[in-house]
Formats: structure tokens, sequence, C-alpha cells
């Protein structure tokens, strides 16, 4: 009786055209089934939407020409100038700073802050590019200083941090960006505060930006928007033809690893073997962000965003592409602000690759399927109101979500899940439209002869990049398409900015 079974199951599979009938009794041992052609809850044909994936990704990325470049990079030059200004207004940024420039702003997911703070930006409509800026207030790199880290007022997953230790000149540089209270000692306990640095640092921003407005200089990118959500600056600026979004975050950059993620290393993990622990745990940093339940003037949110970066590079390319277009998807459906958050997505991904064989991650036409797993782990993790840091597994990044918001987004998502080509047209769409936006910009920025840094004469202040440099900035941009660049700048030299793009130096 069992052979007839098997030749049933056989049967049904074939249905879907995955391999020639098996005859009654027997079983084809050559052959392995492939895939299924349809998606058994949509009923959507996998080849279609692995189509409709790939082209998504080609209107998702943008190339850039030489003179794209060149504005991208005295858009950049312009922000770390700014920033060394900053530092010299009152000496409280490190005089030698190390930022992290990643590529996607903080509403794109690329580092986990609450979008309900944050305000809506509209890529064509607004910006061209976006990317996020992490300043280091406080750079505690040296092993030897020590370091309070204190967790026990907060969520899992978030701290406050005490200067007692620190020596006197730290203190007394940011003591009005401090809360005080009285420790067991009887000494005065100093705890650093997000919400008192990020309005420091941005009053500090609008200082710098009003006075380079009273010297005006040509070549000077336009500042078009600046505006404050909550602990997050967002600037655009305008260089010829192009417009730059900027989120810019002041944090606590820190070397090492914290103890709350120890037992993580602990694990097998999908990148084991491609990368070394060493790249992976090369420091952390703290996000101006509160938990729900915490205090916002004294807790501070724990960031891997440099791990990241490192991580990216061993995910599969179908992968990437499938998480890029459900986020589109999610984001598109969901709304923006939401309280679910593409990083939310992110971290489901790096689960996945965890969870999952590499040889079948590394398939590429399975792309439909890693978009309808993602979709169907983000529904999962709703449903349940749990989705665990990648870094930080006991921390629920969903805990404070009430029932009635996490059901109102799972059913949501289960129309998504009903209708992914329906759903990917669109995203689609979106895209092309972005894209026809921002190429009239482009060419009506051309027409009106909007200044460019090609155009602009060289002086003492803003010098500008050779062609040598411009071609070097398209062979970077070219090679590194989505990656991230880690930026190391003097603020008394900031002609000469050195980057590092993943594990590549410039």
């Amino acid at each position: 009786m069992a052979a007839p079974a098997l030749t049933s199951r056989a049967g049904s599979v074939n249905s879907l055209g995955s391999s020639p009938t098996a005859t009654p009794g027997s079983i084809n041992n050559n052959r392995l089934p492939s895939c299924p052609t349809l998606d058994f809850r949509s009923g959507a044909r996998i080849e279609e939407v692995n189509r409709l994936i790939q082209e998504f990704s080609k209107h998702d990325q943008r190339e850039y020409d030489d003179q794209r470049a060149l504005e991208i990079h005295t858009a950049k030059d312009f922000i770390f100038s700014m920033l060394g200004m900053v530092q010299k207004l009152d000496q409280k940024l490190p005089v030698a700073n190390e930022y992290l420039l990643l590529s996607g702003g903080v509403r794109d997911g690329v580092v986990d802050m609450d979008l309900d703070e944050l305000g809506v930006y509209n890529r064509g409509s607004e910006y061209d590019m976006a990317f996020t800026l992490l300043v280091p207030a406080l750079k505690l790199h040296d092993r030897n200083q020590p370091v309070t880290l204190d967790m026990r007022h907060s969520a899992l997953g978030h701290s406050w941090l005490s200067l007692r230790l620190f020596d006197e000149g730290t203190i007394t540089r940011w003591r009005d960006c401090c809360t005080l209270a009285d420790h067991l000692s009887g000494t005065t306990n100093y705890f650093f505060s997000p919400t008192l640095v990020a309005d420091w640092f941005q009053d500090a921003v609008e200082l710098v930006l009003a006075e380079v407005q009273r010297k005006p200089q040509r070549g000077t990118p336009r500042v078009e928007r600046v505006e404050r959500h909550s602990t997050l600056l967002s600037m655009i600026l305008g260089v010829g033809s192009s417009r730059m979004l900027y989120d810019i975050v002041p944090v606590v950059s820190f070397k090492g690893w914290p103890a709350v993620a120890q037992s993580w290393l602990m694990e097998n993990h999908f990148w084991d073997g491609k990368i070394t622990e060493e790249e992976v745990i090369s420091g952390f940093y703290l996000l101006p962000a509160c938990s729900a339940s915490g205090q916002r003037e004294n807790e501070w949110r724990l960031s891997f965003a440099r791990s990241e970066v490192q991580l990216k590079k061993c995910i599969a390319p179908g992968l990437m592409q499938a998480y890029q277009a459900c986020k589109s998807m999610i984001v598109k459906s969901l709304g923006q602000p939401t309280a679910m958050s593409p990083y939310h997505l992110r971290s489901i991904m790096l689960w996945a690759c965890d969870r999952l064989p590499p040889s079948y991650l590394a398939q590429d036409d399975f792309a439909t399927h890693f978009l309808l797993g993602l979709i169907d782990d983000l529904q999962h993790c709703l449903v349940n109101k749990t989705c665990p840091n990648y870094f930080i597994p006991q921390c629920n990044m969903l805990e404070h979500l009430c029932d009635e918001t996490a059901m109102f987004h799972a059913r949501k998502l289960a129309l998504v899940r009903a209708d992914p080509v329906e759903h990917l047209r669109s995203a689609i769409e979106q895209a092309k439209a972005a894209n026809r936006l921002t190429q009239d910009m482009h060419q009506r920025g051309s027409s009106s002869g909007l200044p460019s840094p090609q155009a602009v004469p060289s002086s003492r202040d803003h010098q500008q990049p050779d062609d040598r440099l411009a071609k070097k900035l398209q062979q970077l941009v070219t090679e590194n398409p989505g990656k991230s660049i880690s930026v190391f700048i003097n603020p008394d030299d900031v002609s000469r900015p050195h980057f590092r793009i993943d594990d590549k130096f410039f």
C-alpha cells in the first residue's frame, strides 16, 4: 500500500510541471524534483515573481556617472568640513574622529531607530540619494579607559552611560549634556544624556550653517532643508542637479564587544569561515534611542552597525535582492512612519541566513522563495509579537507592540502575501516614478546652468578634486554598489579624507 501513496505524491508534484509522471509502484531515483512553478498561497508563477524582482533591482539600483560621483564627493566634503567647524566651537567632539557613513537613510532601516519620530522623506520628489552618518560624540577606543554601561534601569539592548570614571577634562566638557545622580560613594554620578547631546549637536550644526551662509563661496552645496527629528538631524544638500539626504546621528563609539552580546559569539553563524571574528566584533555604538519604558533623557540603544557592514558582505546576492524588494513592498503597504521598521526585516534576513543552508541561499533563481519567506517570517513575528535582535537574541524588539497594532499590521501583510505580483508591480512603478523625477531634476539642472563641482575653480578653503579623483570615485562607486563607507577624517585637515569601503582603504 505504500507504493501508491508515494506515486500519488509524485503525481501531485508533476502537476506543477516538475518531473515526468512516475509509473504506479515505481519511483524514479535518478531525477530529483525541481522547485514548484507556482506559489501555493497566492497562485503566482515563480518565474514571473523572479522576473519582477530582477526588474525592481534594475530600477532600484542607481548608476552614477563621473559628474554625479563628483557631486556626491562634494556633499560629503561639505559635511565633514561642517563637522570640523562644530568640533572647533567648544572642543566637545574628538579632534580626530572616525565616522561611519552608511548608504541609505535611517528610514531605510540601516540602523535601529524609532520611525514614528522621524517624519517622511520621499525619494525622487525630495531627494535622490540617502546616507546615514554616525558621528561619535565620545570615542571610547582606548582599551585602558574604564567604561560603565549601566543596564540596571534599562530594557534589554539599552543602557545608561556613566561618566563617573572618566577624566575631569571629559566631565568638564560634557557636564552640560549630563543628568546628575548621587552615587553610593557619596560622589556625583554624571550620566551622558542622549537628548541633551542631540540638542547640543543640532544647535552647534545650526550655528555653523548660519556662519557658512553668511560667507557663501562658489561651489558650496545648497542647504535645501535642515530638520530636527527627535535626536536625529536630517539635512538635504543640493550639488549641481543632485539632492542628497544626510541623516546625521550623534553616537557613542566603542572598540571591542559588549558583555550582553557575548553569548551570541558562542553560536554558529552563516559568516563563519567567510570573515574573521575580529572583523565582526571590531566595535559597537550607542544610539540616542530609547525603549518604550525607558527614560528618554538617559537611555541609549546598543547598535552593531559596524558589524552589519561586515556581515552584509556574506549575504547571497539573490537574498539581498529579495530583501530590497520586500522592504519596498512592506514600506509601501504598511506606510511610514510605522511600528514595523525595515530594520526588523533586516534582522529577520540575518536570522534566515543562520537558519538555512548556504547551498540553498546561494541559488540565484530562488529569489521568489526568499521574498515570500521573508514576508512569512515578518508576519509570524507580528502575530507572536516577537522579533529577537540578531546580536542580542534575548532582546525582543517587538515587545512594546500592543495586540491591536500587531494584528493590524499582520492583516496588511496577509494582503501582500496573497498577491505578491501586484505589490511587486506597485513597488516597481514607485521606483520608476522616483527615477523619472530624479532624471527630470537632473535635466532641469543641466539646462538652467546650476553650478557643479567641475565648473567651480579651486579655492584655499575648498579644493576641488581633479579628473583623476573623478575617475577614482567613479571606479569606487561602480565596484562597490550599495556598500557602506567608514570614514576617518581630521577636522584640522579636511582636504585629506581617508575612507574605507568594507575592507578596502583609500
